[in-house]
């Protein structure tokens, strides 16, 4: 795979996952708000197992690999786009890793006090969200600034 196609395919995948974050934090998250309690919790956790899926893995672990792959092949400023675009989306992944996958198995095994629940995951996972929006984004853009280069 050339230097650039593999820019690209990093870039598409990382705008995937930035998409998928975004999309949570602009609209079903809001969405939910508005709801119920168990509303809330049940479509969180129904959302939280159908996003575990081969497509969304895909995008998931191919938006670390690929940003890795290419600035290993690239030189000069395209190297380092790269490689800060790998950086930023560590910090996204990292965060669905230690945080928002955590407080998934929390809620799962929450029981039935949909309000406890909701109390102990809404605003923490929210707040993780947008955080990944942020990295994710910001991973994207130098992906982006890193194909151009090249």
């Amino acid at each position: 795979m050339s230097q650039q196609a593999l820019l690209v395919a990093a870039a598409i995948a990382t705008g995937l996952v930035a998409g998928t974050f975004a999309a949570f934090s602009a609209a079903v998250l809001p969405g939910l708000a508005r709801g119920s309690d168990r509303t809330f919790v049940e479509a969180m956790r129904q959302a939280n197992a159908a996003i575990q899926n081969p497509l969304f893995f895909a995008a998931f672990f191919g938006a670390a690999v690929l940003p890795a792959a290419a600035a290993w092949s690239l030189d000069g400023p395209a190297a380092g786009w790269a490689l800060a675009g790998l950086a930023c989306y560590l910090v996204a992944f990292a965060t669905t890793v230690v945080v928002n996958v955590p407080l998934n198995n929390r809620l799962d095994a929450a029981g039935e006090d949909h309000a406890a629940a909701r109390a102990a995951y809404e605003r923490p996972w929210t707040r993780a969200n947008h955080a990944r929006v942020v990295a994710a984004t910001a991973a994207l853009g130098c992906l982006v600034l890193a194909a151009l280069s090249c």
